[in-house]
């Protein structure tokens, strides 16, 4: 009986709600699933929050590592492949996106980085260019992928080839985590310290 007993109890944890892990979290009426996976692996999702630009939501973003990390320079080292998810919260001009988005990473790459970012930043200008529009509840996201490079996929179709520059998805993170970061708050919740 001693024996079946730790693995009844173990069973009946499993089977418990505290046992079962969350598949989703919402944001903003947003549900990320919680883990996505990515080139195979579970991520689990490090953290998310609301983008805002003044008073307005404009979209949801999740960060998910394959470990918890608090810091951007830990996001940065993680292992592995990483995702950021962006759900929009409204209708946007994806081009006019397309262009903060370079703006943000300009603010917050080193100098002697930008020669390599510029092709790829081109590239995923054109991209949100060629879409038009993002409407709200339209998602996208940034996979990195070891040996494989950083996947822009936008609603759910990937977008031409991987961008083969190593240094470019950690640049695209930088636009939420770096010095000069799209939103302190977004920043903080990416991190995992509330939002």
């Amino acid at each position: 009986m001693n024996r079946i007993t730790p693995w009844i109890m173990a069973l009946m944890v499993g089977l418990s709600p505290l046992g079962v892990q969350a598949q989703h979290r919402e944001v903003a009426g947003i549900k990320l699933d919680n883990p996505v996976e990515v080139a195979g692996s579970k991520l689990p999702l490090n953290g998310a929050g609301v983008r805002y630009k003044a008073v307005f939501q404009v979209y949801v973003a999740g960060l998910y590592l394959s470990q918890k990390a608090s810091t951007p320079e830990e996001v940065l080292a993680a292992p592995g492949p990483k995702r950021i998810s962006i759900t929009m919260l409204r209708s946007i001009d994806s081009a006019e996106l397309g262009k903060l988005f370079v703006r943000g990473v300009e603010d917050n790459s080193p100098k002697s980085e930008m020669s390599k970012l510029v092709p790829g930043l081109m590239r995923m200008s054109q991209i949100f260019y060629d879409q038009k529009t993002l409407a709200k509840g339209d998602t996208f996201h940034v996979d990195w992928i070891p040996g494989t490079g950083t996947v822009l996929t936008v609603k759910g179709k990937p977008q031409g080839e991987p961008f083969k520059e190593p240094e470019f998805f950690n640049a695209l993170l930088r636009i939420w985590l770096g010095p000069n970061p799209a939103d302190w708050k977004l920043k903080d919740a990416l991190l995992g310290k509330g939002g």
